[in-house]
């Protein structure tokens, strides 16, 4: 006899909150969420993330094809065609995956990368990126690109 290894619980139009100190951090929505009996999940549908500030007001999106939580390691990975939008900074970031850590506010990953300044006109290429969660701050590992600087050096 073969154990089954498939989902033990599918819910339906799922909306999940991340909140401190009753202050709303991060929601994330989709359509499915199937888990499984180590109690990691996955989310067959389209996801939408978005990050909020301090006074409540959404600073960074995003959206992805799909995406799974890991139990063991307490990580959300979103896959497929990833777009991160930087509402503040005007960037968007594009990537086919990316790894969000609620414990330590950390975004990664070793893939492709390419972000987009929509202020400048900045184009910037690499594989890997290591950012906080609102996408303030980020560093691409192995970078390359489109840069805009001012002459006289």
């Amino acid at each position: 006899m073969v154990p089954y290894s498939g989902p033990i619980e599918e819910i339906n139009d799922v909306k999940l909150l991340y909140s401190e100190g009753a202050v709303v951090k991060v929601k994330l929505t989709t359509a499915k969420q199937l888990r499984y009996e180590n109690e990691n999940r996955r989310y067959p549908k389209p996801v939408h993330i978005l990050f909020y500030n301090p006074a409540g007001q959404e600073i960074t999106t995003i959206d992805s094809d799909s995406g799974r939580y890991d139990k063991a390691k307490d990580v959300y990975v979103v896959m497929g065609h990833v777009v991160v939008v930087n509402k503040q900074k005007q960037e968007k970031l594009l990537t086919p995956e990316l790894t969000w850590n609620p414990v330590t506010k950390k975004v990664y990953t070793d893939r492709d990368v390419s972000i987009l300044s929509q202020l400048t006109g900045e184009k910037l290429y690499g594989t890997g990126l290591d950012a906080n969660q609102d996408f303030s701050k980020y560093a691409i590992r192995k970078v390359n690109g489109v840069f805009n600087v001012q002459g006289g050096i």
